[in-house]
């Protein structure tokens, strides 16, 4: 053979291997559309709920409610990188504008213990969570099955908090000082609350609060509640929890400065007009955007939107009808999530089910539910949609519950978008559509998927467990 011959045939092997090991690793793969009812997963998530839901001593008869809270200054250094906009590219953070906190509440009714844990992050990574339970249990008997994570999602709290390109791109540089940072702080918040824990009473409630969200992907319904609990100790100390689900991005990608945005405000808000500690919970803030009221800059909007939060909170919890035997059962399980399915290009294509390896995208996650009397707090682990949550309050309601969605609970697989949406991977001008094409990281089902965890779940910490058909077509079952 001569020698050209030999070269080409060279070339040609090797951009051969090359494109092989693309389409192996990165795609495209031809999208999948089967659903999750009999797969493994499914069924290893759902014997996970049954089996970690006998650990709650369910009962009508429960003992006195005994509550308790701490709280730890989780702000980083000046120079760490901020999580939320990509944009930022990674650049180091500027300055402090206002402290980030994590706060937990805990609360039993002398048998079982949740703890309810609020950070001023964007979210809460998995190698922050899994260090936080080890320093839990070496300090309380606590277990995860107790605690319950959520984040405000301030796009302006600490980031290079994790490995991996994603959370590269997320968060920057990942420095291994900042989740052991974190991780100290969340520990001391809640070991403090367990430790303080005393006689207490609780009332909830929620108001109408739509003029400041807005559905910021199409004309859709809002998830415009904002919840809110009353706890109070028999010394007269008190606790309010919050949560609200419009995406704390009133300041854009060009603030440089640390932050907790409105959510800080309004938790600041509460706590100088009462005196008490106030925790805040992220809602179901996908496709959730804030509708901040007019101000002379960023963080005079955030300020306004925060304090009229507030005053909507303390305005409707002057008279609360307290309570004070509340059952508190609680589950939480790890998921391995449906097969990783990215389409940005066509409906009808995906990137590799290897490329999340690569990437450092996570395929699993955790999913918690706790109840405290009729008030049911579910966590998703992702940017879980307004949309789904107004679906999954009336179903909960008709019940009589008092259901908040959560997201971001101790790991993150992207959005959970309605499944009617799916489909719509490019907006009106062609462009990848976010929430529902890069960002929906679950397969076609991932609404009916959580909404039928979620449906068990509730079942399970209620002692009244039912079978319910798997949800279809983005209806709770």
């Amino acid at each position: 053979m001569r020698l050209w011959k030999k070269i080409l045939l060279g070339i040609g092997m090797c951009l051969a291997f090359v494109v092989g090991l693309f389409l192996v690793f990165v795609g495209p793969w031809p999208t999948y559309a089967s659903s999750f009812e009999n797969e493994g997963y499914f069924k290893k998530a759902v014997a996970a709920i049954e089996e970690n839901g006998r650990q709650s001593a369910i009962t009508d008869k429960p003992g006195r409610l005994q509550a308790g809270w701490g709280f730890s200054i989780i702000t980083p250094q000046v120079g760490t990188p901020m999580a939320g906009y990509s944009s930022r590219g990674g650049k180091p953070s500027t300055g402090v504008h206002d402290d980030l906190y994590v706060k937990a509440l805990a609360l039993s009714d002398g048998e079982d213990v949740a703890v309810l844990v609020g950070a001023d992050m964007l979210l809460i990574p998995e190698n922050v969570a899994a260090m936080v339970r080890e320093k839990v249990a070496a300090r309380t008997p606590l277990t995860p099955n107790d605690i319950y994570f959520a984040a405000s999602h301030t796009h302006a709290g600490p980031g290079a908090f994790g490995p991996g390109i994603a959370a590269y791109v997320t968060g920057g540089k990942h420095n291994p000082a900042i989740p052991v940072f974190l991780a100290e702080g969340f520990t001391s918040a809640i070991v403090r609350a367990y430790e303080t824990l005393e006689p207490a009473k609780l009332a909830h409630g929620g108001v109408n609060a739509k003029e400041f969200i807005r559905n910021r992907t199409r004309e859709a319904p809002v998830d415009d509640e904002l919840s809110y609990l009353v706890v109070e100790q028999d010394d007269g100390d008190r606790c309010y929890l919050v949560s609200f689900s419009a995406h704390p991005t009133v300041l854009g990608g060009g603030n440089m400065e640390l932050t907790a945005e409105y959510p800080g405000f309004l938790q600041q808000a509460i706590e100088s007009e009462t005196g008490a500690t106030a925790v805040y919970l992220g809602g179901a803030v996908g496709s959730m955007g804030p509708r901040a009221p007019e101000g002379s800059s960023g963080y005079a909007r955030a300020e306004a939107m925060g304090h009229a939060l507030a005053e909507r909170v303390l305005n409707d919890a002057k008279e609360p009808a307290f309570e004070d035997h509340l059952d508190v059962a609680s589950v939480g399980v790890p998921l391995d999530l449906p097969p990783f399915q990215v389409r940005i290009l066509s409906p009808k294509w995906r990137f590799s089910k290897f490329l999340p390896v690569l990437a450092g995208v996570n395929t699993s996650g955790w999913m918690q539910t706790v109840r405290v009397g009729n008030v049911v707090f579910v966590g998703v682990p992702a940017d879980f949609s307004g949309e789904i949550s107004v679906r999954w309050k009336a179903w909960a309601e008709q019940r009589g519950y008092d259901l908040w969605a959560t997201s971001f609970c101790a790991d993150y697989a992207g959005y959970v978008s309605p499944d009617e949406y799916y489909m719509q991977v490019k907006d009106e001008k062609g462009e990848p559509e976010y929430e529902t094409g890069l960002m929906s990281w679950c397969g076609p089902h991932q609404e009916a998927y959580f909404t039928t965890l979620m449906n068990r779940m509730v079942d399970v910490i209620s002692g009244s467990p039912q079978p319910h058909p798997p949800a279809g077509d983005g209806a709770p079952a």
